[in-house]
C-alpha cells in the first residue's frame, strides 16, 4: 500500500489530467449526455453555508477523510472530525471478518457517539457507516444472502431488484450502518475479470433497467415521502467508470477503449441512477488510456458534476488515490483537485489528513475546492436527515434480529435463486425430475453454503465458512433432501462420488472456489478443478443413472466436458443462502415454477474465448446472449468438441510465483516445521512455529505476511513437476521479490532455489530484511548457479528460511530482469 514516489509540487492544482495527455486520451464533456440537474432545496442549502461558516478548516478537512473501522477508533474519529467510517469486507469488530448485531450496534454507537461529541468544536457533525452490501448484508451473522449480480441479471426482472435492495437496506439498518456501496453498475467486457459477477450484464442494456430501480430500492424514490426516510439507507453507483472494460480484464487495469466506447457501454448505467438521486458515486481503481480514473477531472468534474449534474458526493476505493503518478497513501491533492469529495483512506488516513489539511494551508488545494466538497457531504448526509437522527442502535428497524433471514426475506431470495438459474442443456427433457426416486447428490459445493455464495460473504474473499455460519441459509443438498424426502424419495450424499453407491439420478454441484477483486483475475476461462473429478459424471451415465450438473461460477467458462456429460446442465452463478431455490425447478416443487433465466453473458465455445460480446464481430459463441431454456423446449445439444482451444503447457507462466496475493500456477505454498511439510490451500495459516496471513501492499491483501516465531521453520514456493529454468540463466535473470520489516529487529534470512533430487542441487543466498518500508530485493540467478544449483529441473522455485524469530512481508515474487548494475548476491533494493 505504501509508495515511494514523491509529490509533483509544481503541476499545477488545477490542471485536467486528461487535458495533459495526447489527443487520443482527451476527454470531451460537450459529447455527453447532459442531464438535467434537480433543484437544490433552499432549506438544505441554507443549512450548508450555516454549518461551513461554524466550522474550522480542520474539520472540513475531516470531513473529507473516510478511515476502516480496522484502523481507527472512535477517539480519533473525535479528534479529527472524520467524515465516515467504513468497514472492509475482513474488518467486522471483533475476531471474525463478520460480526453478529449486538457487535455491529455497539460499534456504530461508539463511532456516532464519538462524531457527535461537541467537546472542542462549535458544531460536531455525524458520521456515516458504509459496507459492502453488494449481495445482501453478507459480513452480519445470519443476514440473508441474495444471488450475485450475475445471476440477477439473468433474472432479467427490475422489480425483483427493487425488492431485493429494500430488503437489503432494512437489513443493514439492524446493524446500524448508513450506506452501502452498492450498486455495481460495470458492464464486464471480458469474462477473466475477477469481479465479472459483481456485473449484471455483458452488455449495458440490463445495466439500464436495473440502475434507477436499485438506487429506489436503496434509497425510496426521489420525490416521495419514503426518499431517504426510515427504512433505507444510501447508495454508491460504482466503480465510475469503465472498470469492467480494462485489457485483459485485468482488476484495476486500463481500458484501451475510446471515449465513445466509454460513453455509450460504460457510462449508460449510471444515466438512471444519477436521475434516481443517488447520492454518491465512488470512482473505480482502473485507467482509461493511462489516466487513472481517481484523478481523471475531466471525467469527475467536467462530465460527472457538471455535465450530468450529479449534486452528491464523489468518493474513491480503497487506497486508490496512492496509485496515481505522483502520489502515495497518504499524499495526493491530484485526486481531491480532480473532484474526489471522499477520500476513502482505510488505513493511511492519518498521514491524508495531515498532508490534505497541509495542501489546503499551501492553496495547493483551494479553500474553495474543498468548501465544494465539503457542500456535497452534508448535502448528502442533511439530505439522510443524519443530524436528526438517534444513535444508530436506538433508529427504527435497528437490532431487529426477527428480520434477519425472515420468512419474508428468505422467500425473496429464493424466488432470486429460481429466476436466475439458466437451463443450458436438458436432453431428453431431463428435467423436472421426480421425487420418488433414489437420488445421489455428490460435489463440493452440494453442502456449501459458502461456496453457493462466492465472494463478498462473511468475509472479503468468502469461501473459508461453515455452513453454521449461515444460521439462516440452506444449503442446495437441504434443499434437494427437503424436497425428495417429503414425497418419499430418498438421498445419498457423497461429495466425492467415490462410494459407488447406485442410484437412478445423480445430481452434481461443484464450480469455481471463492473469490473477490483480483484475486479472482485469469488467463482463460477454462474450468479446472481440484476440489472434485468431474470425469466421474461419465461413468454414471454408463451404469444408467441421469446425470444433472449444478454448475457455480462467477463468469461464464468453458466447460464441454461437464455438459457432454450430463443429461442436464445448469448455470446456477453464485445463488447464495438459499439452496432451496436450485430444488424448486429440478423438481418442479410448484405447477407455476419453470426455468425462466437467460443468459446476459455470452457462453464460451472454448477457453479462449474472454471477449464473446453479442456487439463485436466474429460472434461464435457456444450458447448466445438471451439463450436459456424452459422445460418444454425439445432442444438437443450435440456432442461438442472437448478441445479447450488452449495450449495446455502454455496455461500458467512459471516465471511468477506470489502475485496479487495468490500463489501463481504451477506453483503451491509450503510450511516446513521440523521437517514437516505442509501445503497451504490459502494464504492463511498458522502452524504455531511458522505463520502466515495476508497483508497490503498496493491493494488490499495483495501480499504475504510470514511470521517465524522461532528459527528454523521455511516456507517453500514448490512444484511437483521439474521447471526448466535453463534459458533464464542468460542475460542478466533475477530472482526478484518486494518485502518489508515488520518485527522487531533486522529479518535475516537465508532465501534458495532446490531441485529437491539430491542433496547437492540447493542453493541458498543471505537477504537481510530491514527498515519499514517496502523495498524490491534482486538476486541473480547466477548466484545459486555458481554454488551448483541446477536451473534445469527447479522443483522449489523460491524458499525462506530464518534462523531466529522474525516477521516479514512478501510481494510479487518472480524471475524477471534484475536492476541495472545488479553485482551482489543478497540485497538490492
Amino acid at each position: 500500500m505504501n509508495s515511494t514516489a514523491s509529490e509533483r509540487d509544481n503541476e499545477p492544482a488545477t490542471a485536467s489530467p486528461a487535458a495533459a495527455n495526447a489527443e487520443g486520451a482527451a476527454i470531451h464533456p460537450e459529447k455527453w449526455p447532459v442531464l438535467e440537474r434537480k433543484a437544490l432545496d433552499p432549506k438544505i442549502e441554507a443549512r450548508i453555508d450555516e454549518i461551513l461558516a461554524r466550522m474550522t478548516v480542520e474539520q472540513k478537512v475531516g470531513q473529507t477523510i473516510q478511515a476502516d473501522s480496522a484502523s481507527v477508533t472512535p477517539e480519533e474519529v473525535k479528534k479529527y472530525r472524520l467524515g465516515s467510517v467504513l468497514s472492509g469486507g475482513n474488518s467486522a469488530p471483533g475476531p471474525l471478518a463478520y460480526a453478529d448485531t449486538q457487535t455491529w450496534l455497539s460499534a456504530a454507537d461508539g463511532y456516532w457517539d464519538a462524531s457527535v461529541d461537541p467537546e472542542g468544536v462549535e458544531l460536531a457533525i455525524p458520521i456515516i457507516w458504509g459496507i459492502d452490501a453488494v449481495h445482501g448484508h453478507a459480513n452480519l451473522l445470519g443476514a440473508t444472502v441474495f444471488p450475485h449480480n450475475i445471476g440477477l441479471g439473468a433474472a432479467r426482472d427490475p422489480e425483483l431488484i427493487k425488492q431485493i435492495m429494500q430488503a437489503t437496506a432494512q437489513e443493514i439498518i439492524v446493524s446500524g450502518h448508513d450506506w452501502t456501496f452498492a450498486p455495481t453498475l460495470a458492464v464486464p467486457r471480458d469474462d477473466r475479470w475477477g469481479r465479472s459477477y459483481e456485473g449484471f450484464s455483458e452488455t449495458p442494456d440490463i445495466v439500464v433497467s436495473y440502475s434507477d430501480k436499485i438506487v429506489e430500492g436503496l434509497q425510496g424514490e426521489y420525490g416521495t415521502a419514503n426518499f431517504l426516510a426510515n427504512g433505507r439507507i444510501l447508495s454508491a453507483a460504482k466503480h465510475f467508470i469503465a472498470d469492467g472494460g480494462t485489457e485483459g480484464g485485468r482488476d484495476q487495469g486500463d481500458a484501451l477503449i475510446s471515449e465513445e466506447d466509454l460513453r455509450d457501454i460504460h457510462a449508460t448505467g449510471y444515466l438512471p441512477a444519477l436521475a434516481a438521486e443517488v447520492q454518491t458515486v465512488m470512482v473505480s481503481f482502473s485507467s482509461w488510456q493511462g489516466i487513472k480514473m481517481t484523478g481523471n477531472k475531466a471525467l469527475i468534474t467536467d462530465v460527472l458534476k457538471d455535465r450530468m449534474g450529479f449534486n452528491g458526493f464523489v468518493i474513491s476505493d480503497w487506497n486508490a488515490h496512492g496509485q496515481i503518478p505522483g502520489c502515495s497513501n497518504t499524499d495526493c491533492p491530484q485526486a481531491f483537485n480532480a473532484g474526489i469529495d471522499m477520500f476513502m483512506a482505510p488505513d493511511s488516513w492519518k498521514g491524508l489528513y495531515e498532508s490534505t489539511l497541509r495542501h489546503v494551508r499551501s492553496g495547493k488545494i483551494s479553500m474553495e475546492r474543498l468548501d465544494d466538497a465539503v457542500r456535497r457531504i452534508l448535502r448528502v448526509k442533511l439530505n439522510y436527515g443524519l443530524f436528526d437522527k438517534a444513535r444508530p442502535s436506538e433508529r427504527p428497524g435497528a437490532g431487529n434480529i426477527d428480520i434477519l433471514g425472515g420468512e419474508e426475506h428468505r422467500a425473496l431470495a429464493r424466488r432470486a435463486v429460481r429466476q436466475s438459474l439458466v437451463l443450458l442443456k436438458n436432453q431428453n427433457q431431463a428435467l423436472p425430475l421426480q421425487t420418488k426416486q433414489k437420488i445421489l447428490v455428490i460435489g463440493d459445493a452440494a453442502d456449501n453454503i459458502a461456496k453457493a455464495s462466492g465472494g463478498w460473504t462473511l468475509s472479503w474473499q468468502g469461501g473459508d465458512h461453515s455452513n453454521d455460519e449461515f444460521p439462516n441459509g440452506q444449503s442446495i443438498l437441504a434443499g434437494i433432501k427437503e424436497a425428495v424426502e417429503a414425497e418419499g424419495g430418498e438421498v445419498i450424499f457423497d461429495p466425492q462420488g467415490t462410494s459407488g453407491a447406485k442410484a437412478d439420478v445423480v445430481i452434481a454441484v461443484y464450480g469455481e472456489d471463492a473469490y473477490a477483486e483480483f484475486q479472482g483475475d485469469r488467463d482463460h476461462l477454462d474450468f479446472e478443478t481440484k476440489a472434485f473429478d468431474t470425469g466421474r459424471l461419465s461413468k454414471y451415465r454408463e451404469q444408467g443413472a441421469k446425470v444433472v450438473s449444478i454448475f457455480l461460477s462467477g463468469r461464464p467458462m468453458w466447460t464441454n466436458p461437464e455438459i457432454n456429460a450430463s443429461d442436464a446442465f445448469v448455470a446456477a452463478w453464485l445463488p447464495g443462502s438459499e439452496g432451496g431455490g436450485v430444488a424448486d425447478l429440478l423438481f418442479q416443487t410448484k405447477p407455476e415454477y419453470d426455468f425462466t433465466g437467460r443468459l446476459s453473458f455470452s457462453w464460451p465455445k472454448t477457453a479462449d474465448q474472454p471477449k464473446l460480446n453479442p456487439d463485436l464481430p466474429d460472434y461464435d459463441p457456444l450458447f448466445a446472449y438471451g439463450y436459456g431454456l424452459s422445460y418444454a423446449d425439445k432442444i438437443s445439444v450435440a456432442r461438442l468438441s472437448e478441445n479447450s482451444g488452449l495450449d495446455k503447457n502454455a496455461i500458467g507462466d512459471p516465471t511468477v510465483f506470489l502475485t496479487g496475493g495468490k500463489i501463481q500456477n504451477p506453483w503451491s505454498l509450503y510450511g516446513i516445521i521440523n521437517g514437516t511439510q505442509t501445503r497451504m490451500n490459502a494464504l492463511r495459516w498458522d502452524g504455531g512455529a511458522l505463520a502466515f496471513s495476508t497483508t497490503d501492499r498496493n491493494a488490499q491483501e495483495d501480499s504475504l505476511k510470514v511470521e517465524w516465531r522461532s528459527g528454523g521453520p521455511a516456507l517453500r514456493i514448490s512444484t511437483h513437476n521439474p521447471v526448466d529454468f535453463s534459458r533464464h540463466s542468460n542475460a542478466d535473470m533475477a530472482l526478484t521479490f518486494y518485502a518489508r520489516n515488520m518485527g522487531e529487529g533486522p529479518a535475516k534470512l537465508s532465501l534458495g532455489m532446490e531441485c529437491n533430487d539430491s542433496d547437492n542441487c540447493t542453493a541458498f543466498v543471505p537477504v537481510n530484511v530491514d527498515g519499514n518500508g517496502w523495498n524490491r530485493y534482486t538476486v541473480r540467478l547466477s548466484c545459486f548457479t555458481d554454488k551448483g544449483l541446477d536451473l534445469g529441473k527447479i522443483r522449489t522455485g523460491f524458499s525462506l528460511q530464518s534462523d531466529a524469530p522474525a516477521t516479514i512481508a512478501l510481494s510479487d515474487v518472480k524471475i524477471s530482469p534484475g536492476d541495472a548494475g545488479t553485482k551482489s548476491c543478497g540485497k538490492d533494493s
